[in-house]
Order: C-alpha cells, then sequence, then structure tokens
C-alpha cells in the first residue's frame, strides 16, 4: 500500500458516482494530485472542496498506479473573503484551472504552492492584480517558458524597455522595437526595471501579455486550449476596466 500525508490547494472536483467525487489538488511536496473522496456531496465537504481552499490530504492506494483515496481535513478557507468580489473570485477560479490543466500529474512544484497561498493572501492588498500577472509568469516558468523582462532582446538600453517579443519572451526597447511595434506586445510599466505605478490599464496590459503566452506556448497543444475560467477572468478585467473609465469618457 501507497500512502503519503501533506497539505494542498483545492484545484476542482468533480462528481464520481452517486456520492463521490475526483478531487485535484496542489500539493507542497507531490504536486498536483488526484484522489477520490467518498461522500463529496455531504454539505460538509462540498464547502471543503471549494476551489482555493487549503486542505489537509491524506492520500492512500493499495495498487499503485492508481487513483488511489484521499482523506481530507480542513486547514484554512484561504478564500472565504473573495465570495463577494466576482473579479478576485474570478482569478482564482482562473488560476485554480490553470494549475489543474496545465501541471503534470504527480510532478512537485513547491516553489508554485506556495508562491499560490501568496496569491490569494494578495487579494486583501491593492496590488492584488499585478500579484496574479507575476505569479501566471511564474507559472509559464514552471511549465518552461520563461519571459525575459532585464534587458533588450535588440540591443537598446534597459532604461526604455517598452515591449515584449511575442516569439523569443524577451523585453525590447522603444528604440529597437520601433519599426515593429505593430508586431510586439506592450510591456506593462510594473514589469520594467523602473517599477513604474501600479494602474488597472496596466494589470490588463499584463493579464493580456501572459494570456498570450499561455494560448501560444503552454497550451497550443492542448485540445481544450486556455481554460474557460481564464479567458473568463481576462474578459471581465477588461470590462471592469471599461467601467473604471467610462465617467472620464463622458467628461472627455
Amino acid at each position: 500500500m501507497e500512502q503519503w500525508q501533506d497539505q494542498g490547494i483545492v484545484l476542482s472536483a468533480r462528481a464520481h458516482g452517486e456520492s463521490g467525487a475526483v478531487v485535484s489538488v496542489l500539493t507542497e511536496s507531490y504536486g498536483r494530485h488526484m484522489g477520490y473522496v467518498r461522500g463529496a456531496h455531504s454539505s460538509k465537504m462540498r464547502g471543503l472542496l471549494e476551489p482555493g481552499n487549503l486542505v489537509g490530504v491524506n492520500w492512500q492506494t493499495r495498487v499503485d498506479g492508481n487513483l488511489g483515496t484521499f482523506m481530507l481535513e480542513q486547514d484554512r478557507y484561504l478564500a472565504s473573503g473573495l465570495l463577494h468580489d466576482p473579479l478576485k473570485l474570478g482569478a482564482l477560479l482562473a488560476a485554480c484551472s490553470l494549475c489543474d490543466e496545465a501541471l503534470p500529474e504527480r510532478e512537485g512544484h513547491s516553489g508554485l504552492f506556495h508562491g499560490f497561498i501568496a496569491l490569494i493572501e494578495s487579494m486583501e492588498s491593492d496590488i492584488w492584480g499585478a500579484a496574479y500577472v507575476m505569479w501566471e509568469i511564474a507559472l509559464l516558468r514552471e511549465l518552461g517558458f520563461g519571459l525575459d523582462f532585464s534587458r533588450c532582446a535588440g540591443g537598446g538600453g534597459p532604461d526604455t524597455l517598452c515591449y515584449i517579443s511575442p516569439k523569443s519572451g524577451h523585453a525590447v526597447s522603444a528604440e529597437a522595437g520601433a519599426p515593429y511595434q505593430d508586431k510586439l506586445l506592450p510591456l506593462p510599466s510594473f514589469l520594467k526595471p523602473a517599477r513604474d505605478e501600479i494602474t488597472d490599464a496596466e494589470i490588463l496590459k499584463g493579464i493580456e501579455m501572459t494570456g498570450y503566452f499561455l494560448e501560444h506556448w503552454a497550451f497550443v497543444h492542448h485540445s481544450k486550449g486556455v481554460p474557460e475560467a481564464r479567458q473568463r477572468f481576462q474578459e471581465r478585467f477588461a470590462a471592469y476596466c471599461t467601467r473604471q473609465n467610462a465617467p472620464e469618457l463622458l467628461k472627455a
């Protein structure tokens, strides 16, 4: 019999049979792992299995390579404060779906696990949007797709970085990128060496930037493409920015 104990973040729960569910969690030591949970439809377990919950995990199986079963215990309701904020809740569901669909099963990702907890905790701050973009950059790196914002791919100065190449993922200066600006992605100000002010418009640039690389790099060979939860979050944030700018547009 195989068995281990760890802590994990609930990513998803899919009904299986009359009363059970196949649950996916991101654990600290064992990466993304799946297991069967009995009695998943009870009121207690439904609350426990909400995406974003931090749980104690006991996994065991009699046969090596089988799905195995989970015994889960509540650790912390990390996302309890997000339930009445559709935008932040959308970000949480997007992050859960990305991990659930992109990470290979049973491979350790302890750094991403702790980064996920830090992301959820950052939702209480004013910089949560930038923190989300940074988390997606870390996810891309974990998947083998690193982005480089430290220098210009065309040899320009680091003080004028303005774009990012959709082909290489390297930053490009304003001067070097001028002839190709229609083909380059805008670089959010808070990712530049000078770390300019974080605004909703710049966060949207970041979400669209990482969204591009998720679609064309990380999920290019996935039959379903980028998870719907991630696409909905980007659409919601874009709509939110439009509403925020509406008073200024009316004044103009």
